[in-house]
């Protein structure tokens, strides 16, 4: 990938990663389990990690 890929998909996954944590900021007001979306955030750091050793 070239940089400026690598720099677009970052920017991607730093998005859902917000949207993932506004998900749970509104099942825990409602008191749902955030077990899945924990778990999607986790992925989502590794994801992050991988892309950033990239550059």
């Amino acid at each position: 990938m070239k940089s400026i890929e690598i720099e677009n998909k970052l920017t991607e996954l730093k998005m859902e990663y917000i949207r993932t944590q506004g998900d749970i900021e509104r099942l825990e007001s409602l008191g749902h389990p955030i077990d899945k979306q924990e778990q999607k955030l986790q992925e989502l750091e590794r994801e992050i990690k991988y892309q950033r050793s990239l550059l």
